[in-house]
């Protein structure tokens, strides 16, 4: 081998980090709270905007689950001055975009259009947000599409496992309800539909966020007369009770005769998104099962051929976390699949990862996150989490530095602290008679449950 051919046996250092030269943006709040943020960006002649609302559907009534999801599909469906038709047929004519989301800790209404048509999208937006109507005809129709949605989560292993992860781990707290029922859809009116919009969608609880090519002063002033009349409200506490705590390893097994598969999760409570062991989390999370080329990947799929994919989650909100690795994997290897899920949970709190590990981890942290922050969709998207989660203003521009300054022996604190192998839960959806007594010896409790959520046998391993 020649001098000049052995460089193709090496694999080329990392780039050193380049700066992120973001615009720098213009903050302020009109007079009845809305805060407002706008970043000029005239690259392209575009324009995103985010106006989000710090309640989700962990605001929903207890008594009707799937509120706030319902409130956000019918806010595009009609207002006092237009009908669903009338909205869909104005964004069309100017190419724009107009949606509504809701997860557990807030609510977007995103809009986006070419800038020459900025103020439309905006009046747009200001009219579904501050006068939708929720029309009965509306309400009836998602009222009986989400029933069909519902018998079709129902056929679906995912579904089935999030559904009993979520009431395990959070119990009577809100981030346990994660669809609607049939009777909480059935006792959903348009009444309800305003009083919950009307208490949860206040200006002096919400942030719009601007991005792309606008002249700031224009833009605010046009802000402020659509939005500026909007009244505020006195903001209501959001009482939760407590999740509930486990002293000992369970496991829950979701009954579906004849899966020819089995859908693992393994799953403990978690971190708070301003956890201060967040960045460590992640790190830890990036090595043990964030992607291809992490161990539960490498080992579950790649050495032993249990699975097409196995991963780590790190789902880090507002009032609580989990964190849970997964994994679909054949009926016939659901116990030895448990055993490397186990193995490979006790390695990450029992030894130290090695410097390459940790290397390739934050290499790949801090190369993919200028990338996510490249367009304007993803730029927007990072400031609205950093408003909804009450991250610091220059989270940004601390994001690398953050992820470089973490080490194996914080890897390991935070692993030893925040992964329990020995007090998860264990969530199985396939077939009981196929693998009950694969998972028993990872167990001393199996509770059955069948594919509607019901208890079907109570008991201890015998």
């Amino acid at each position: 081998m020649t001098q000049t051919e052995a460089f193709r046996h090496q694999m080329p250092p990392p780039l050193g980090l380049r700066p992120l030269n973001l615009p720098e943006p213009f903050e302020t709040t009109l007079a009845n709270g809305l805060q407002v943020v706008i970043v000029e960006d005239r690259r392209l002649p575009l324009v995103s905007f985010r106006l989000a609302f710090r309640a989700g559907d962990a605001n929903d009534p207890a008594s009707l689950p799937g509120t706030s999801e319902m409130m956000s599909h019918l806010l595009t469906e009609g207002t006092e001055t237009r009908t669903s038709r009338q909205l869909a047929e104005e964004v069309e004519r100017i190419g724009a975009t107009l949606n509504v989301g809701s997860g557990s800790d807030f609510t977007t209404v995103a809009g986006s259009a070419l800038s020459i048509y900025s103020e439309e999208i905006l009046e747009l937006m200001a009219d579904v947000t501050q006068r939708s109507s929720f029309p009965e005809s509306e309400l009836e129709l998602a009222r009986e599409n989400t029933k069909q949605m519902l018998i079709q989560q129902r056929a679906q292993p995912t579904f089935l496992a999030s559904e009993r992860m979520s009431k395990v781990i959070f119990g009577e707290h809100p981030y346990a309800r994660i669809s609607p029922t049939p009777e909480s859809l059935d006792a959903m009116t348009r009444e309800e539909m305003l009083r919950f919009r009307q208490a949860t969608m206040v200006p002096n609880n919400a942030v719009m966020i601007i991005i792309g090519d606008v002249d700031r002063d224009l833009t605010l002033a046009r802000v402020a007369e659509l939005f500026g009349n909007w009244a505020s409200r006195e903001l209501p506490d959001l009482k939760v009770p407590p999740p509930p705590n486990s002293e000992a390893r369970v496991a829950y097994l979701v009954d579906r005769p004849g899966s020819a598969q089995s859908n693992i999760v393994i799953a403990n409570r978690g971190i708070t998104r301003t956890s201060a062991d967040f960045f460590p989390m992640l790190l830890m999370h990036t090595v043990l099962g964030a992607n291809a080329s992490s161990r539960l990947f490498m080992n579950l799929r790649e050495e032993k051929g249990y699975t097409y994919g196995a991963y780590s989650n790190l789902d880090a909100r507002r009032l609580l976390g989990t964190f849970r690795v997964s994994a679909e994997v054949r009926t016939a290897v659901t116990g030895v699949s448990l055993h490397e899920f186990f193995f490979e949970l006790d390695r990450i709190r029992d030894e130290v990862v090695s410097d390459e590990e940790l290397a390739n981890a934050k290499s790949y942290l801090a190369g993919v996150f200028p990338i996510r922050i490249e367009t304007q969709d993803g730029l927007i998207d990072q400031l609205v989490s950093i408003k909804m989660f009450d991250l610091p203003d220059d989270y940004l521009h601390i994001y690398r530095d953050r992820i470089n300054a973490v080490t194996v022996e914080e890897i390991q604190r935070v692993a030893q602290s925040h992964v329990m192998p020995d007090r998860a839960a264990i969530v199985v959806v396939g077939d009981a008679a196929e693998i009950r007594e694969q998972i028993q010896p990872y167990t001393k409790v199996i509770e059955l449950y069948d594919c509607e959520g019901n208890r079907k046998v109570v008991g201890s391993r015998q």
